[in-house]
């Protein structure tokens, strides 16, 4: 498992940006602002976001190019 640290203060979609995702040993201490959350191998920072709602990780809707 990983970690991924959430920012608040950057929302994404309906909820907030995962700024950086590490391996669980390579934790540090945070601002207020932000917490850590446990997260599957798959997330990468700034292509998911976090469901405050349902407290979940999710990947962002994929942009569509012309």
């Amino acid at each position: 498992m990983k970690k991924a640290l959430i920012s608040i203060v950057e929302p994404r979609e309906t909820g907030y940006r995962v700024a950086q995702v590490i391996s669980e040993e390579g934790e540090f201490p945070v601002a207020s602002q932000m917490f850590w959350l446990q997260c599957s191998d798959s997330v990468t920072a700034d292509q998911f976001w976090y469901d405050p709602v349902d407290q979940q990780i999710k990947p962002l809707p994929q942009q569509e190019t012309l």
